[in-house]
């Protein structure tokens, strides 16, 4: 019986990293040995994929316009939903929970609703093809979704503090910065990360709301494809960069995320 419970997890865990596996094991392969049959392993081990992404700017810089336009968006996004939060975890208002709904609702709607609306105040404004559209547009599903973590965390805090920190003399911005901010540090870590992943991964906006000076990875990985096909194993080789800021921000909040699905109340 102990067998068994132990193969259970460990063929899932098997399973959740193939996919992973398998991807490496492309990106050291040429195209041609990819389509040449399944192999667990690479015959002709070549490093010509990662080569190419090094030593060819509209790949490297792609990586630097993913990584600020996400920056960009998580700083903005915390920095909008903390105050947003802490009104909707301290204060009663007409509204607040008819407010706080629809603010949520906002991170339900497809991005596809937005591209066409976006494309043409960016093209208006001057802002296209940079990597500000890009973090802006996102803020639409991200700030809302900022709010509903760290509201959770904020209302696990006891009013007691903000009344102590008031009878001690502080002033709000004072008590904020430097008592309630440490307190939910977990928590804007935690809605940090949630920011992060979702910049990171999304492509229709980030696609459409740039052309070549702002382009990101996720987009530049279309230009594999080619009249003769495409080139599985460059595509691999982006695809397996792109797992590395992924996996140093979860490294860094993995003690947090229960917390942030729980909305800190665990």
């Amino acid at each position: 019986m102990k067998s068994l419970r132990a193969l259970v997890p460990t063929v899932y865990i098997i399973f959740l990293l193939l996919p992973i596996y398998w991807l490496l094991n492309m990106s050291f392969k040429s195209t041609n040995e990819i389509l040449g049959g399944l192999t667990l392993f690479p015959h002709h081990f070549t490093l010509d994929n990662y080569k190419e992404i090094f030593t060819d700017p509209s790949w490297y810089w792609s990586y630097v316009n993913s990584i600020e336009y996400v920056a960009i968006n998580t700083v903005l996004s915390v920095g909008v939903a903390l105050p947003a939060a802490y009104a909707f975890s301290r204060y009663r208002f007409l509204g607040d929970k008819h407010l706080f709904f629809w603010l949520l609702s906002n991170r339900m709607a497809p991005p596809a609703v937005f591209v066409l609306p976006f494309f043409q105040l960016y093209s208006a404004i001057g802002l296209f093809d940079t990597p500000w559209a890009v973090a802006l547009a996102h803020t639409l599903f991200n700030v809302p979704l900022a709010v509903w973590i760290l509201e959770g965390f904020m209302s696990g805090v006891p009013k007691e503090l903000d009344e102590t920190a008031y009878v001690d003399g502080y002033s709000f911005p004072r008590f904020f910065i430097r008592i309630f901010i440490p307190t939910i540090a977990a928590g804007i870590g935690v809605a940090c990360f949630f920011c992060f992943m979702f910049s990171w991964v999304e492509l229709l906006l980030a696609k459409n709301l740039t052309a070549v000076a702002a382009k990101p990875i996720a987009a530049a990985m279309t230009k594999t494809a080619s009249t003769s096909g495409y080139e599985l194993g460059l595509l691999a080789a982006a695809g397996s960069l792109t797992l590395i800021p992924g996996a140093v921000v979860i490294w860094f909040v993995r003690n947090y995320i229960a917390k942030g699905f729980a909305l800190g109340r665990v």
